[in-house]
């Protein structure tokens, strides 16, 4: 149960209504949005960023869905696992698959390119402070300075989510649950 009441659409003042009908277009993230909306700087400023990077998706959703989760497996925020594997398997990971993305190197269901992008994501959440050049010599083979700077700071934000989730304990509904997992 989660830490904190969770609000829901009623609650909000209407002028946020727009904000989170556009939210759940994202995904059914509303109970994540419903403990962001205690505050709502937060929920207005976090959700207007993620459906604008959305709608402008300079990064391929498979890249980021593959980041999201491997974020999400390394800080052991089943919450996001369990939102993001599914959109991964969208994107020709399994589900099974995606629970064993930590094992990158020789995962049959990644390309070189996401490889990089599941490293990449490790680097950062884990060894960001020893993260060198020759890494961002490979991702600038395949993507532009913009992907870049945006698929760090999704990394980056996806485990500030992870601990507030966790912390939180805002809970998986459980239509939400992977088979795999229960």
């Amino acid at each position: 149960m989660s830490r904190v009441a969770l609000k829901t659409r009623e609650d909000l003042p209407a002028e946020l209504h727009p904000l989170w009908d556009r939210m759940t277009t994202y995904g059914d993230f509303a109970d994540q949005a419903g403990a962001m909306a205690q505050r709502l700087p937060v929920f207005k400023h976090v959700w207007s960023l993620l459906t604008d990077l959305s709608d402008e998706a300079v990064l391929s959703k498979r890249h980021l869905e593959l980041a999201l989760v491997t974020v999400s497996l390394l800080n052991q925020c089943s919450y996001c696992v369990a939102h993001h594997a599914p959109k991964l398997a969208i994107q020709g990971v399994s589900e099974a698959g995606a629970q064993r993305l930590l094992d990158y190197q020789d995962h049959p269901e990644l390309t070189e390119v996401d490889r990089l992008v599941v490293e990449y994501t490790i680097a950062v959440t884990n060894n960001w402070s020893r993260t060198r050049d020759e890494i961002f010599v490979r991702l600038k083979r395949h993507f532009s300075e913009p992907q870049i700077v945006e698929l760090t700071w999704r990394i980056a934000l996806c485990g500030a989510f992870n601990r507030f989730n966790d912390v939180l304990q805002v809970e998986v509904p459980e239509e939400t649950v992977p088979a795999a997992a229960e």
